[in-house]
C-alpha cells in the first residue's frame, strides 16, 4: 500500500544456454518434419515471388508502348508491351498466392499439432513435479508458462519466423537487384534509407516505453484511489488524509513530468520523420532522376522505377525487422523456461520401488530429522520417533508450526526426510512405488479443495473407475446424502468453482465420502472439523468414525475433545514430541497436555 517497485522488463537476450534450451522445440516439430519441409518450400517460393514484384512493376511503369496494344503469341510473354507486363503481374499474383495460401495452412497444421504435444508434456511434468517444486514456483508463473508462455511461441512459429525470414531475403535479394540495376545508386541508398529506418524505429521504441512507464504511473495513482476510498474509514481513524493525498499529488507528478518529456521525444520524432526519413526518399529519387537525364543516361526509367520499389520494399522489411526479432527473443526465453519444466525430474522418476497387494498399515518414525529446501537452516523435526500399530488412530497436537503437517507430508511422500526412516510395515517408504504408496492413503484436509463439476465427479475423484451404486454408497456412509438428495439434480449438482456452491460441511462429507470411496489403509484427518459449526460438526464427526473403521488414522487435531479416544496423542513443540500416551495418561501428567485441554474448556 505505501509504495510500488516499478520493474523494467527487459528483452530476453539470446544466449548460448538460451538457444540450447530452445533447441528443445525441434524435438517437438521432427515428427512433422517433412510436411515442415514442404511448407518452407512455399515459403521460399512465394518470396522469390515477392523479389519478381518490383521488377514487373518498374517495367510498366517504364514501358512506352501502346497500352493497348494486342499480344503477340509468338513472342508470348515477352513483356515488351503494357498489356504483356500487366499479364505477367497477374500470373504473379495468382502464384505467389496459392504458395502463400499452402504456406500458411501448413505452418500453422504443424505449430498446432506440435504445441498440442508440447501442451501434453508440460502439463503431464507439472503433475507429477515433486512439491518441494511448487514450493519454488508460484502457481501463477507456471499457469503463465503453460499459457502465454505457448500462445507466445506459437505465434512464432506460425507466422513471426517465415516472416522474420521472409524479410531477411527482401533485405538481400533486393540489395542484389539494386546493384544490378545501378551500384552506384545502391550505395547512396545503403548509406541513408536503411539508417534513417532503423534509427526512427528505436525512436518509436523509446517512446512507447515512455508511455507504457506512463501507463505505470496511471494505474498506481487509480490503485491509490481505490485503496483510500475502500477503507476511507481507516484513514478517517487514523487521520491519514493528507498521507494519501500527499502519496497521489507525487504519484500525478511523476506522470505528469513523464508525459511531458514523452510529448518531447514525439514532437523530436515526428520532425525527424519528416525531415530525415521523407528527405532520404527525397535524395535518392532526385539522384535517380539525375542519372536517367542526359544523351546518354546511366540509367533507364524502367530501370529507375525498379530501383525506387525495391528501395520502398526493402525500407519497410528493415523496419520490420527489430520488431520481428524481438519477438523472436521472446519466444526463446518462452521456451526456455517451458524446457525448465519438461527436462526437470518428476516423482516418478525419482521414486521408483516395491508394489504389494496391500499394506496392513503399521507406521513408524525413526530418529527423522527434517528441514524444507528453501530453509535448511531451520530444523522443523528433530529427532522424531513414534510407531502405530495397525488400525490404531494416532492424534497430533500442538502450536501452530510446532511439526504436524510436516509429519503427514512426509508420510505421503511429499517431501524426503533429512535423517532418520519412515517406514510402513517394516519397508522404508523410499523403497516404495511412490503411486502404490499414495494409493493406500487418504487424507481429508481443514481445507477441502472441491473442482469445478458434479458431487458424483467430485466424489469419484477417490476413485476414478467406482460405479454409480458406490458413488452414491460412499455418499450416504459419509452423511452426505442427506442434502445431497435435497437438490433438484441430487448426484449432477454443479459444485461451483472450488466447490463455492456449497457450504463447509457439505464439503467436508464429500472430502469424507471421496476418502472412504478410495478405501485407503491409511487415513489422515488434518484438523478436519476446526472450522465448522456445532451442528456440521456433529455430521462430519460422526461420518469420520465411520471413516476411520478399520484403518490406521493419523488425526491432527484442533479441537481436543474430538481426540478423547485416540489409541495415541503425542504433544508436539518445536519439532520434539513433548509429550506421549493416552488421553488419561496425559492428563494424569498435568504437563503441556492437560494445560491445553484446560485452556479450551476455559473458553468454552
Amino acid at each position: 500500500m505505501f509504495g510500488s517497485k516499478k520493474e523494467k522488463v527487459k528483452a530476453p537476450k539470446i544466449s548460448k544456454k538460451s538457444m540450447g534450451s530452445a533447441k528443445g522445440i525441434f524435438k517437438y516439430l521432427k515428427p512433422y518434419g517433412m510436411i515442415y519441409f514442404i511448407g518452407w518450400l512455399f515459403l521460399v517460393l512465394s518470396t522469390t515471388a515477392g523479389l519478381i514484384f518490383p521488377y514487373l512493376m518498374g517495367k510498366l511503369l517504364g514501358t512506352s508502348a501502346n497500352p493497348s496494344a494486342v499480344m503477340d503469341t509468338k513472342s508470348f510473354l515477352s513483356l515488351n508491351n503494357v498489356s504483356e507486363v500487366a499479364f505477367a503481374l497477374f500470373i504473379l499474383f495468382g502464384v505467389q498466392a496459392l504458395f502463400s495460401f499452402f504456406r500458411v495452412v501448413i505452418f500453422n497444421n504443424v505449430t498446432e499439432n506440435s504445441l498440442r504435444d508440447l501442451r501434453n508434456d508440460a502439463f503431464s511434468k507439472l503433475v507429477f513435479m515433486p512439491m518441494d517444486f511448487f514450493n519454488q514456483h508460484k502457481v501463477g508463473e507456471l499457469t503463465s508458462r503453460v499459457s502465454s508462455d505457448i500462445t507466445q511461441i506459437q505465434e512464432t512459429l506460425r507466422t513471426t519466423i517465415a516472416e522474420f525470414f521472409r524479410q531477411v531475403v527482401i533485405i538481400v535479394g533486393g540489395i542484389a537487384f539494386l546493384f544490378f540495376i545501378s551500384w552506384k545508386l545502391a550505395l547512396i541508398m545503403l548509406g541513408t534509407v536503411p539508417v534513417m529506418a532503423l534509427i526512427a524505429v528505436f525512436f518509436g521504441r523509446y517512446i512507447r516505453r515512455l508511455s507504457k512507464e506512463a501507463q505505470n504511473f496511471s494505474a498506481d495513482s487509480n490503485a491509490i484511489v481505490e485503496e483510500a476510498l475502500t477503507g476511507i474509514a481507516n484513514v478517517k481513524a487514523f487521520t491519514n488524509e493528507h498521507f494519501n493525498l500527499n502519496r497521489f499529488r507525487k504519484n500525478t507528478q511523476e506522470m505528469r513530468d513523464l508525459n511531458v518529456r514523452s510529448g518531447v521525444w514525439r514532437g523530436l520524432f515526428v520532425s525527424f520523420i519528416i525531415f530525415c526519413l521523407f528527405g532520404a526518399i527525397v535524395f535518392i529519387v532526385w539522384q535517380g532522376l539525375l542519372m536517367t537525364q542526359g544523351a546518354h543516361p546511366e540509367l533507364s526509367k524502367e530501370g529507375f522505377y525498379q530501383f525506387v520499389l525495391f528501395t520502398i520494399m526493402m525500407g519497410a522489411s528493415v523496419g520490420s525487422l527489430p520488431d520481428l526479432y524481438a519477438s523472436i527473443q521472446k519466444s526463446i526465453g518462452a521456451t526456455e523456461n517451458l524446457m525448465e519444466i519438461i527436462q526437470g525430474k518428476t516423482e516418478v522418476e525419482l521414486r521408483t520401488g516395491v508394489s504389494k497387494s496391500h499394506v496392513n498399515g503399521e507406521i513408524s518414525f525413526k530418529n527423522v530429522e527434517f528441514s524444507y529446501p528453501q530453509r535448511a537452516d531451520l530444523s522443523v523435526l528433530k529427532s522424531i520417533n513414534f510407531n502405530v500399530k495397525r488400525n490404531q488412530t494416532l492424534a497430533l497436537v500442538g502450536a501452530s508450526g510446532s511439526g504436524k503437517t510436516t509429519i503427514t507430508s512426509l508420510l505421503l511422500g511429499f517431501y524426503q526426510v533429512d535423517k532418520g526412516d519412515i517406514e510402513v510395515d517394516g519397508i522404508n517408504i523410499n523403497d516404495y512405488d511412490l503411486n502404490f504408496l499414495r494409493e493406500q492413503i487418504a487424507i481429508v484436509p481443514q481445507e477441502v479443495l472441491l473442482f469445478s463439476g458434479t458431487i458424483q465427479e467430485n466424489i469419484r475423484f477417490g476413485k476414478i473407475n467406482a460405479s454409480d451404486d458406490e458413488v452414491e454408497a460412499a455418499a450416504k456412509k459419509a452423511n452426505a446424502w442427506e442434502f445431497i438428495s435435497t437438490f433438484p439434480d441430487t448426484m449432477q449438482t454443479q459444485v461451483g468453482d472450488r466447490g463455492i456452491q456449497l457450504s463447509g460441511g457439505q464439503k467436508q462429507r464429500i472430502a469424507i465420502a471421496r476418502a472412504l470411496l478410495k478405501n485407503p489403509t491409511i487415513l489422515i484427518l488434518d484438523e478436519a472439523t476446526s472450522a465448522l459449526d456445532s451442528e456440521s460438526e456433529k455430521l462430519v464427526q460422526d461420518a469420520l468414525s465411520t471413516l476411520m473403521e478399520g484403518r490406521t488414522s493419523l488425526v491432527i487435531a484442533h479441537r481436543l475433545s474430538t481426540i478423547r479416544k485416540a489409541d495415541k496423542i503425542l504433544v508436539l513443540q518445536q519439532g520434539q514430541i513433548e509429550e506421549e500416551g493416552t488421553h488419561q495418561v496425559l492428563m494424569d501428567k498435568k504437563g503441556v497436555y492437560a494445560n491445553l485441554v484446560s485452556l479450551q474448556l476455559l473458553d468454552v
